[in-house]
């Protein structure tokens, strides 16, 4: 499809850390295995997307970890390594070929320092990163992307949300937002949420999929 006939979103919104970012790797690192990682991260995601209204973000990872028999030497190992996350692969590529064509945000469930540490480890100008801090909500509850809609000038209709699990999802289909859903790590869809527009295991197919935004909107 060529440049003409492409019918891009207004902007694309992105989850950070699960999306964009490979935390899976320093959560394992912080917990001293895989397996012992993993099971942190799930809890944490489950915590924090239940939350609700915004507590300290570091506070709910230590709960996460307290909650799976971790020592407090692995939250501190993750808060102490937290420059050391690293881009999935494609993230890059994916994000360079959007910009030209579309307002580029984040919206993720972090505090706003960390956020914004972990949104400048990709090497893009962000037209804006939104924290669940900043908020004062954590996804799913529909505050944090509509703060960033917002801030952004464009309907829930004329954007695209990149989600990292399909907790997003809970939040982005009922104010409106189609979602491409990176599923890197294989997650089971949580229970209640919608169906992404697609879903694929890399960020591949998600330039050609916003190329064509407009043709099913």
């Amino acid at each position: 499809m060529n440049e003409t006939s492409s019918q891009y979103p207004k902007a694309v919104l992105f989850d950070l850390l699960t999306a964009l970012l490979d935390s899976w790797t320093l959560w394992n690192e912080s917990a001293g295995s895989p397996d012992k990682g993993r099971t942190w991260r799930a809890a944490y995601l489950e915590l924090t997307y239940a939350r609700g209204a915004y507590v300290d973000y570091e506070s709910l990872v230590r709960q996460a970890a307290s909650s799976v028999g971790l020592p407090r030497s692995a939250p501190d190992a993750l808060r102490r390594n937290w420059g050391d996350l690293k881009p999935w692969s494609g993230a890059k590529e994916a994000l360079e070929r959007l910009q030209p064509h579309c307002k580029l945000a984040v919206v993720t469930n972090c505090s706003i320092a960390l956020g914004r540490q972990a949104a400048s480890i990709l090497p893009i100008r962000w037209d804006l990163v939104v924290t669940a801090e900043e908020a004062a909500f954590y996804k799913p509850n529909a505050r944090p992307y509509l703060l960033a809609l917002e801030n952004l000038g464009v309907d829930a209709t004329d954007a695209a949300f990149v989600a990292g699990s399909s907790y997003d999802m809970l939040g982005t289909a009922p104010i409106g937002l189609r979602t491409y859903w990176h599923n890197r790590v294989g997650l089971a869809p949580v229970a209640g949420s919608a169906a992404p527009d697609i879903e694929s295991p890399t960020l591949e197919a998600l330039p050609a999929w916003a190329s064509r935004f407009g043709e099913s909107s």
